[in-house]
């Protein structure tokens, strides 16, 4: 199993990014995709997840109102939308397959994990 993240960089505070993450080699057709982030400093935390299955998504508190998660057509991927982005979001995000998306972004868990890509918001 292989999870491909990209799409982080340097971007201004109040700017856009948008991360996508490609995952192969699941025996399931439809895993669930989350993102987490570690920020400098502090612990592992969840961001959102969707489930590929039945589109179910979910968002923590740290991404409601400003991250949109989508799953890419045709394609075993998912894409995470982040706007209004402030420093407070620096960090490197992961994304990760969760068996449950609900646990997995509480406990930032996830059963396989891709490499991080960097995000940072600074002026």
């Amino acid at each position: 199993v292989q999870l491909q993240a990209s799409g982080g960089g340097l971007v201004q505070p109040g700017g856009s990014l948008r991360l996508s993450c490609e995952a192969s080699g699941f025996t399931l057709d439809y895993p669930n995709i989350g993102w987490f982030r570690r920020a400098p400093g502090k612990q592992l935390e969840g961001v959102a997840c969707i489930s590929l299955t039945d589109d179910r998504i979910y968002y923590t508190e740290a991404a409601k109102g400003r991250f949109t998660i989508s799953r890419d057509n045709g394609k075993i991927s998912a894409t995470l939308q982040m706007n209004s982005l402030q420093p407070k979001d620096t960090a490197v995000y992961y994304c990760a397959s969760p068996d449950d998306c609900h646990y997995g972004l509480r406990d930032a868990y996830g059963d396989y994990w891709g490499q991080g890509t960097e995000v940072t918001v600074s002026s």
